[in-house]
């Protein structure tokens, strides 16, 4: 693969890969969950620079052979770029967490980002109800600011995402009542 990824996206240097371990350049800072959590006026601010950063692993061309969940599509996909995974480091934001990287239509990504951010129960102090509020603040803003999806991927990525053996119960029933599934 001649395009260093490191070079074309914000992700942390990759020292070493041996099968399926990497070693990676440790990404020191908050999440953009953290900082938001922190400063709730800025969900909106960040819920387009997460769109921006799609937009960056989109232009990215994907590896031969890599899965194809969502059919054909020469874009890298991340498949779970979600605040939780951008850490905002003095140096700027990293992306982390690559191991479901993907081949496919960028806008699969984006409508995989909205079933994970609009249906995910947050992590940390703030109180739920209020969490719920933002949650539908940065959605809004994020799909606002992402390259348009057709309904059809959305569907898609939601049916992916109930598949996931990884979703906490309390998200797939949220899933469930929004989709009628």
């Amino acid at each position: 693969y001649t395009l260093s990824l490191h070079d074309a996206l914000p992700i942390s240097e990759v020292f070493g890969v041996t099968g399926m371990d990497i070693v990676m350049e440790r990404a020191a800072g908050p999440t953009m969950l953290d900082v938001m959590a922190r400063r709730p006026w800025a969900v909106r601010p960040h819920a387009r620079h997460l769109a921006r950063l799609h937009s960056a692993v989109h232009a990215v061309p994907a590896m031969a052979g890599m899965r194809t969940p969502f059919g054909d599509g020469a874009a890298l996909l991340h498949m779970d770029l979600h605040p939780q995974n951008v850490i905002l480091t003095a140096d700027g934001p990293m992306i982390i967490d690559w191991e479901g990287a993907a081949s496919g239509p960028g806008p699969a990504d984006i409508a995989m980002t909205w079933v994970i951010v609009a249906f995910s129960e947050v992590p940390g102090t703030l109180a739920r109800a209020v969490a719920r509020v933002m949650q539908g603040m940065f959605t809004r803003s994020f799909l606002r600011a992402a390259e348009p999806v057709p309904r059809s991927l959305m569907d898609a990525a939601i049916a992916h995402r109930l598949r996931d053996r990884n979703v906490l119960p309390v998200e797939a029933a949220r899933i469930r009542r929004h989709t009628g599934r």
